[in-house]
């Protein structure tokens, strides 16, 4: 399973960008979509995800700022950061999750994407 991701690049502090990632296949059959990230020196954490049945959650650092959204027909789930600051550079990678048929969980990543924000 190969998660499709894009987005990121350079911003300045106060600026905004988005993160797509496509996953293959029926978006419903994950468990949950979304997205971590991982700033140099520090583990990877948590920044927002969004349920098969559409509940999110979200790191506390980027309630407010980033919000998480799909476009089910193009199997495709949407970060949109705003208000980005410098603390949120990171790599972000997307994850996805689902159950097989034998009741395993299986967790996929895509590739990651790096996020600069300029001070």
């Amino acid at each position: 399973v190969q998660l499709q991701a894009s987005g990121g690049g350079l911003v300045q502090t106060g600026g905004s960008l988005r993160l797509s990632c496509t996953v293959p296949g029926n978006i419903f059959s994950f468990n949950y979509i979304g997205w971590y990230r991982q700033a140099p020196g520090k583990q990877r954490e948590l920044v927002i995800i969004i349920t098969s049945g559409g509940r999110t959650t979200y790191a506390d650092s980027v309630k407010g700022r980033f919000t998480i959204s799909r476009d089910n027909a193009r199997n495709t789930v949407f970060l949109e950061m705003n208000s980005l600051k410098p603390e949120d550079t990171a790599v972000y990678y997307c994850r996805a999750e689902r159950t097989s048929t034998w009741g395993t969980n299986y967790a996929y990543w895509g590739q990651g994407t790096l996020v600069t924000v300029s001070s």
